[in-house]
């Protein structure tokens, strides 16, 4: 699956929105990927995520003993692409502000953990994820993703294997461009952040 094929699933969904966007990790950008349009269709998800496990089976990472996903965007594909490799899935969510393994979750010391996210701009989430699951004892041997809107210019320190790279802008408060600051700013990610 090319990167523009993952797009123009996206596209076939009205899943790429303009405007002004304050997104998950505080930036702001002209775009927004509503991923959660593409899981209302059981069949693209499943799609994307068949495609993504196969660039996993292909990569370097080795073994994968289970995968977990930030909640709450990355459930979705992290569930379906554990799927897809026959591996157990966990998630971590926040818990007094941080990643955590809750409801009754635990791994072994060791496990080799992928951790899978939908869309990836900075790649804050996949670090707070690795804190938590390193904590618990596991070994990170990498990270999936659907899309990197930053294509591969984002903070992730460890092995990155993206389905498609989708390279769009995004700003600093303090540096948005004359056209964003025409526009009001909406806030369609689920995390806290102003």
């Amino acid at each position: 699956m090319t990167d523009e094929d993952v797009l123009e699933i996206f596209r076939s969904e009205n899943a790429i929105l303009d405007g002004h966007f304050i997104l998950s990790s505080g930036l702001h950008s002209p775009v927004f990927l509503q991923k959660a349009l593409v899981y209302r269709s059981p069949a693209k998800t499943e799609r994307l995520c068949r495609a993504l496990a196969d660039k996993v089976r292909d990569s370097s990472l080795g073994p994968i003993d289970c995968i977990i996903a930030p909640a709450l965007g990355a459930i979705v594909p992290g569930y379906e692409t554990a799927r897809q490799l026959a591996v157990p899935f966990m998630w971590v969510e926040r818990e007094d502000g941080a990643f955590a393994l809750r409801r009754g979750f635990s791994i072994e010391p060791g496990t080799r953990v992928l951790i899978v996210e939908d869309i990836i701009t900075t790649g804050l989430s996949v670090g707070e994820a690795a804190e938590a699951i390193s904590a618990a004892g596991g070994d990170v041997v990498g990270c999936a993703c659907l899309i990197d809107r930053s294509a591969g210019t984002s903070a992730v320190e460890m092995p990155l294997v993206a389905l498609a790279n989708y390279k769009v802008p995004a700003y600093p408060a303090d540096q948005l461009p004359p056209s964003l600051q025409e526009l009001p700013a909406m806030k369609p990610g689920s995390r806290g952040l102003a």
